[in-house]
């Protein structure tokens, strides 16, 4: 059983600069997303940052919330938050998989994102994740999304501008090598 299980936990960054998250949360189920997102912001907490929270229907939509604010504003992570039950269909599998698949691309891209969507058998079993006082499931995604941001920062990866390069640089060196110059 997990609680029984001993789990090093790394410390929490330190930053030279207030950090930024935004909390996307599908809160299906109120009160196990409650739990989430208040262990969440208490870990932001710790480290001075500040943070937003927006919800969305559900995990499936976590993502893409998470991509439009990635690409149009200026947080410095992400704590992606819900809870998935298994029923009896194969849609829990399609739900796990294709968030969770989701976030991770969002990762390669440079997103930093905690991933706090729990994909569990049972409600008891998302509970006892759940809640802020015990396995903190959303405090340990928030870690996680801190840690990237840290590692983010120290690599100098800042979000890079995407766009053309302005020609006219070229151009000018071309046009002093001797060389032919377009206009």
């Amino acid at each position: 059983m997990a609680q029984a299980e001993s789990q090093h936990t790394l410390p929490l960054p330190e930053f030279d600069r207030p950090v930024k998250l935004l909390i996307v949360v599908a809160p299906y189920y109120r009160d196990i997303a409650d739990q989430l997102v208040t262990g969440a912001i208490a870990e932001i907490g710790k480290v001075g940052g500040s943070h937003e929270v927006v919800e969305v229907p559900g995990a499936l939509e976590v993502p893409t919330a998470i991509r439009i604010a990635y690409r149009q504003s200026d947080f410095d992570g992400f704590v992606a938050l819900g809870c998935v039950i298994r029923g009896e269909t194969s849609h829990y599998d399609t739900v796990c998989n294709d968030s969770s698949h989701a976030l991770s691309l969002l990762g390669l891209e440079g997103a930093c994102i905690g991933n706090g969507i729990l994909t569990v058998e049972n409600r008891a079993q998302a509970e006892v994740r759940a809640e802020a006082a015990g396995q903190n499931k959303g405090g340990g995604a928030a870690a996680a999304a801190l840690h990237l941001i840290a590692l983010s920062r120290r690599f100098g990866n800042e979000k890079k501008r995407i766009g053309f390069k302005p020609l006219r640089d070229e151009v000018q060196l071309a046009g002093e090598a001797g060389g032919p110059a377009c206009a």
